[in-house]
């Protein structure tokens, strides 16, 4: 006989090689086939609504780590809430207008934008939205995340554009809407006005240069032969300066040097002095800034005024404390001008260069004119110093070149109006991290009015009219009416019909006699837009409601679309559009850099999943701490696998120890359970405790590391060690072995609903071999039960004492094992010298100790005392290892001077040929 043949080894259909890239893509096609998102909403939908209101990416080229992480943490969270009582859909959207696809059709298109009219080149830009949609929406269902991909929200769809036309005229109906003539953030390389948070911050080289102007009118105050010195970095703004601004409650003071007299702020004096080389001067004068109100300066270029203004913007921090003031250029600058009622010269054009306004430099692109307005500067005596300084200057976020301030019409959003409501819902709002509310609180209530036209064709136009008169035209009728056009239309309707066809029949205004009107052609900021979705989306499907439970994204979103949303939503119904805000950091490489291309280190999703497969990738996700920024690259991504291997393995194990169990049939209740078994369910439990409460608080990569330790050590370690011998050598029927079956089926289901969230692909794999179960996906069950266990901290501290003597076993029979006393442990013969409270826990287990501790002999020897002197010492135990006596059992492996008792079985200890006597 083939003692092998009559060991219940493991049987499992279940591989233990993932093979995730080509397996995945399998059950997703199940998944679809099943129409598995819409089965879960089914069982779901008696529950109460948990929404997590996705924000939207930007429809424009493959996706990133970024996206990845980002879609990933919201598809846990979504998963988790519809196996724990909620009815939690998942609607994934797409932001679609703006710049990078205008610039994605012109330049790697090869489009002739000029060659075309507007409404044709905005069709070539739906058409490439939608390439790209098309194209992220695979990838995103590739990386395992479950939603109503079919029917996504998509912010160029003519029933999006059609609310946001309606939020626009609601805001505008309360007065929050106007246009104004303000120095901006101006592109010039994108040739339009762009938001606070379009801008980024990136080291420049600049000029930086101190200028002399003279004094044209002291007032009484100041000689004429006084010359007022200011400090610029931006030369280009000269011929635009109107006045020089003070501080009313700062000290100037005019200065002598060598024959030329000189007003800075006294508190700087010294410093400007050092950086001009002024080395012997003589204060003569000092006056208070409120003193110099309305003084008149020269202009050092042109024939023109320069007026002394008090403004509360000047600080002493830094230059001279006497600042050159552009209105057209600046937002302090523009402030102080409209209180002195100075005009607003603006002479650069949009597209950076400097127009007419701008005597001797026009045509001159912006920048390039530094250099012949200080060399005039120079010629006429007024400059006093040039040197060159970097530093941390705005760019425009998409083509990553310098912006500059430019005053221009255009409309805004006032939120100046509703800052205390915006403030109230930002302290009403769940903010995980806390600090995003402080962030969020800071930039609401520093921030000026919002400024939301755009210079651009790819967009929701602007839904104003203007009459004859130039008066704009924005009423209820008109918004009522092009919201109707949009949603019946599209927008593009706007660009392809006359201002007059597109305003409700036989519609009048005082403002055209003659019945004529113009409408307005700039188009909405793309945060106007996206920032809409509450509108567009929550309130518009009825799957979802507003305010959302959660906004996720990155970091980035407090200046982006979580501003953009509250303000929208605040304005329009006097809430917050979520109830709770979550945010994470950004993916960077293994060294923490920054991932680019010219780098050569970006780690691409599409890359990680052909290799490794999504379930790792999600297991990633899992493992990091993503409200901070997070690290990956090939190693870290190896380690996880190696984490994802373990846990795989642990399912095989389970899987194959159960495959003659049937969980109706041979159960062994719970008081029947030996204490090990109970104490393995104490801590079954406590692991679905722990792991509950992460998902709820969102602390995933507490349930990486409490899943990975319970499959190491409670499991695999301990439990699964021991077992085997009880699994494989007993008979099938056998009370300790069906115990420990129970044991490891309840642990099986609990184990697998609780990774299904994170690892999807591999639960549901799981699932499909547990033939017990009734329901074909594990997504259609709810997470594990916490449940009352009697006694069950008494059990725990017990066993727990146990496992921490145990490991001073396992270390003593490691020690032995590398000075070659014994082989394998169950060559072993254990000699325990326990101290008095190991000696009643010893003798509290009623369990067989050789067998917890998988060695073939074992006694209590004495008392700690009287341990021998080659005894290994540990704080409750001393213990000697030697070679167990007798001969190895030919089935079981165990070491006994039991082999060859039985005559039928001369290789068998009495125990094996038992079994195999009595069932084979």
């Amino acid at each position: 006989m083939d003692y092998k043949d009559t060991l219940l080894m493991p049987k499992t259909d279940f591989p233990m090689r993932g093979n995730l890239p080509k397996r995945e893509p399998l059950i997703q096609e199940k998944w679809e086939d099943m129409k598995i998102y819409e089965m879960v909403q089914e069982r779901t939908k008696d529950r109460p609504l948990f929404v997590l209101h996705d924000g939207p990416p930007y429809a424009n080229g493959d996706i990133h780590m970024g996206h990845a992480l980002n879609k990933i943490l919201k598809d846990f969270i979504v998963r988790f809430k519809s196996m724990s009582g909620y009815c939690a859909p998942y609607v994934p959207g797409w932001d679609t207008h703006g710049l990078p696809i205008e610039t994605a059709l012109t330049k790697n298109k090869k489009v002739k934008r000029k060659e075309m009219s507007v409404a044709e080149f905005r069709k070539l830009c739906e058409e490439y939205a939608w390439e790209q949609i098309n194209g992220q929406r695979e990838q995103f269902k590739r990386l395992g995340v479950r939603g109503d991909w079919e029917n996504p929200y998509v912010t160029l769809k003519p029933e999006y554009e059609a609310q946001q036309i309606k939020v626009f005229g609601e805001m505008a109906k309360k007065g929050y809407i106007y246009k104004g003539l303000k120095p901006v953030y101006w592109s010039p390389s994108s040739e339009s006005a762009l938001a606070e948070a379009e801008i980024e911050y990136a080291d420049k080289r600049s000029p930086s240069i101190y200028v002399a102007f003279p004094v044209k009118d002291g007032k009484g105050v100041l000689s004429n032969d006084v010359k007022i010195v200011i400090w610029t970095t931006t030369p280009w703004t000269m011929p635009a300066n109107l006045g020089i601004s003070v501080h009313p409650e700062l000290e100037y003071s005019v200065i002598t040097v060598d024959g030329e007299k000189y007003l800075v702020a006294s508190e700087l004096v010294e410093s400007v002095a050092s950086t001009i080389g002024w080395e012997d001067y003589k204060v003569d004068q000092t006056v208070k800034g409120s003193q110099l109100d309305r003084v008149v300066a020269k202009h050092p270029i042109y024939d023109r005024d320069s007026l002394v203004m008090l403004g509360e913007h000047v600080t002493s921090e830094g230059g001279t404390g006497c600042v050159h003031t552009a209105p057209g250029h600046g937002e302090d600058d523009f402030v102080v001008g409209q209180q002195y009622n100075l005009d607003v010269l603006c002479p650069v054009d949009e597209k950076g260069y400097m127009t007419k306004d701008a005597p001797g430099f026009e045509g001159l692109f912006y920048d390039e004119a530094n250099k012949p307005i200080t060399e005039k500067l120079q010629e006429v005596g007024a400059l006093l110093k040039l040197q060159f300084i970097t530093h941390s200057y705005p760019h425009d976020w998409r083509t990553k070149k310098p912006t500059i301030f430019r005053a221009t019409a255009q409309w805004f959003a006032s939120i100046k109006d509703f800052r205390d409501d915006l403030l109230k819902a930002v302290n009403e709002t769940k903010w995980v991290p806390a600090w995003g509310e402080t962030r969020l609180y800071n930039m609401v209530r520093d921030r000026g009015d919002w400024c939301i036209s755009r210079q651009r064709a790819w967009g929701v136009p602007i839904p104003v009219f203007y009459a004859e008169n130039g008066e704009p035209i924005i009423t209820d009728e008109t918004i009522e009416h092009v919201s109707n056009l949009f949603r019946d239309n599209g927008s593009n309707i706007w660009f392809e019909r006359e201002a007059k066809d597109l305003l409700p029949e036989g519609f009048t205004h005082e403002g055209s006699p003659n019945g004529k009107f113009t409408k307005e052609n700039d188009i909405m900021d793309v945060w106007f837009d996206s920032g809409s979705s509450h509108q567009a989306v929550l309130f518009e499907r009825e799957d979802l409601q507003r305010p959302a439970d959660l906004y996720l994204e990155g970091s980035d979103q407090y200046r982006g679309w979580f501003n953009s949303s509250l303000s929208t939503a605040v304005a329009v119904t006097g809430k917050a559009p979520y109830k709770g805000v979550l945010s994470h950091g950004f993916a960077l490489d293994g060294e923490g850099r920054k991932m680019s291309k010219s780098l050569g280190n970006t780690v691409v999703p599409a890359k990680v999943m052909n290799q490794l497969g999504g379930d790792i990738l999600r297991l990633w996700v899992a493992s990091v701490d993503y409200q901070a920024d997070v690290r990956v690259s090939d190693a870290i991504l190896k380690q996880v696998a190696e984490v994802y291997r373990k846990i795989r393995n642990t399912f095989r194990f389970l899987l194959g120890n159960l495959s003659d169990f049937n969980p109706t049939t041979d159960s062994v209740s719970l008081e029947n359970l030996r204490d090990v078994d109970r104490y393995m369910l104490v801590k079954l439990n406590k692991l679905t405790k722990r792991v509950r409460e992460a998902y709820d608080q969102y602390e995933f990569a507490a349930i990486y590391h409490a899943v990975h330790n319970f499959c190491t050590i409670e499991l695999s370690s301990f439990y699964l060690d021991f077992a085997k011998d009880v699994l494989y050598i007993e008979s099938k029927e056998n009370q300790e072995r069906r115990a420990i079956q129970t044991v490891l089926y309840e642990t099986l289901l609990s184990l697998v609903k609780l990774v299904t969230p994170i690892l999807p692909h591999t639960a549901d794999e799981v699932w499909e071999q547990i033939d017990s179960v009734k329901e074909v996906s594990v997504q259609l069950v709810d997470m594990p039960e916490v449940k009352e266990y009697e006694q069950a901290d008494e059990l725990e501290k017990k066993w727990d004492s146990f496992m921490s003597l145990r490991d001073d076993v396992l270390k003593a029979l490691e020690v032995a094992r590398n000075e070659k006393v014994i082989g394998k442990s169950l060559t072993a013969s254990i000699s325990l010298y326990p101290n008095a409270d190991a000696k009643a826990l010893l003798d509290s287990v009623e369990e067989d100790l050789k067998q917890l501790f998988i060695v073939s002999g074992f006694e209590i020897a004495g008392e700690y005392a009287v341990a021998p002197e080659h005894a290994q010492t540990f704080d409750t135990v001393k213990i000697v290892i030697s070679q167990a006596e007798g001969e190895t059992c030919e089935r079981c492996w165990i070491v006994t001077p039991e082999v060859g008792q039985v005559e039928d079985h001369p290789t068998l200890c009495t125990r094996c040929a038992s079994i195999v006597k009595e069932h084979y």
